[in-house]
């Protein structure tokens, strides 16, 4: 069975085409700059040099997946040679609030039940439901299938997801923590109980995917009982361009003192800080790293605020579980950053962690990062958002 996964952004669509006979990634796509001047998809097939690129206008998702589905038909850089060999089309829906605890065929109420979630994801279920319509539109009677961000955090108990705040915020709005970057975290803790060699119901696990936007979840038995970003994807850590957590009370200080209204404190906090507010060069950690080596104390100051923040969560998710077996590195930053990840796992001695700078010097490669006596293992697992959303759809239409 041959699968496309697509994750549709309000202005791009990232899209991979996979045979779930031996998982193997036929082709791989972007497309950029939908509905803007200078729309371009790319796409790659692993073992052929060069790619495939289109330049042209596209006005829409449907514009855009109708070049995607000619890519995938390309006989150089695609992965079919007919439209009928794709089976089943899975989506990355970002926001699926408490109606989805895990991934579903999409039919009309799903649909109607996302676009309820949009105020709570307006970036992105809008643009993830114009991908559904365009795959409906170009491809009728192919079945698709959601895959929910928020869905692998639905275990969490009420203890964990309500906020100090009137009860009615809740039942009436549904103010609580949802969490997101569920499919990441839920493939690299099944990946870290198969590189253990453990059943991961007897597993404690820390899993840290530390991108652009970042979130860390306590997965016990297989199942989430805490995670740091909320009712939104603000709430946490220091980000590159979002704030985490901060006192509530700063927000009624700024708009006063900043004159801003509801959009303008959102854009603030979701556009404007994180690293990249806290230092005036990036949001990207690459260029902070650059900027704290070369001594520029706005750097080393943002580098260590994210480095403790993350450092608290695991030691708060590790108190909350009593106890932590392994500890999971993922994501752009999770992936990549050889200091960061040795600046976070070191001095937790207390938790059994003890580190291997040597064995730490790597990037993007699945591998243990902890000292050999270390009685909590350090993992590096690169994410695959794109397989777990295959495995689901699999799963769900065979």
């Amino acid at each position: 069975m041959k699968i496309l996964v697509l994750n549709c952004g309000s202005s791009s669509l990232k899209y991979q085409l996979i045979d779930m006979e031996n998982e193997a990634v036929l082709c791989i796509g972007l497309v950029e700059r939908i509905g803007i001047e200078g729309s371009i998809l790319t796409q790659k097939k692993d073992g052929v040099e060069g790619k495939y690129v289109k330049e042209q206008p596209m006005k829409d998702h449907q514009d855009a997946i109708k070049l995607v589905l000619e890519g995938v038909l390309d006989s150089t850089y695609g992965g079919v040679k007919d439209m009928a060999e794709i089976d089943a089309v899975g989506h990355r829906v970002v926001h699926g609030g408490e109606k989805f605890a895990s991934s579903v065929i999409i039919t009309e109420e799903v649909e109607e039940a996302m676009r309820k979630c949009s105020e709570l994801a307006p970036l992105h279920n809008p643009a993830n439901l114009m991908g559904i319509d365009a795959i409906k539109a170009v491809l009728p009677g192919v079945p698709n299938v959601g895959v929910f961000d928020t869905a692998f955090h639905q275990t969490m108990p009420a203890s964990s997801y309500l906020y100090g705040l009137p009860h009615r915020l809740y039942t009436e709005y549904g103010v609580r923590r949802y969490g997101f970057h569920g499919t990441s975290h839920k493939y690299v803790s099944q990946r870290a109980a198969a590189m253990l060699g453990k059943d991961i119901a007897d597993l404690k696990i820390i899993t840290c995917h530390l991108g652009n936007g970042a979130s860390i979840a306590a997965v016990d038995g297989g199942k989430v009982v805490d995670t740091s970003m909320g009712l939104t994807p603000l709430e946490g850590l220091i980000m590159g361009t979002r704030c985490g957590d901060i006192d509530p009370a700063i927000i009624p200080f700024i708009m006063k003192k900043e004159n801003l209204d509801a959009d303008g404190v959102d854009k603030l906090m979701n556009k404007e800080s994180g690293v990249y507010g806290m230092t005036g060069i990036s949001s990207d950690f690459r260029d902070i790293s650059t900027a704290a080596a070369e001594g520029n104390q706005k750097a080393i100051d943002a580098l260590d605020a994210y480095h403790k923040r993350v450092k608290k969560y695991i030691g708060a998710y590790a108190a909350e579980m009593n106890g932590v077996d392994a500890i999971v590195f993922t994501a752009g930053l999770g992936e990549n950053g050889i200091e960061d990840r040795l600046a976070i796992a070191s001095n937790l001695e207390v938790l059994g962690v003890k580190m291997d700078a040597e064995a730490n010097n790597v990037r993007g490669k699945e591998t243990v990062i902890s000292a050999a006596d270390s009685k909590v293992k350090v993992l590096l697992i690169p994410t695959n958002e794109e397989l777990m959303i295959a495995r689901d759809t699999l799963e769900l239409v065979k």
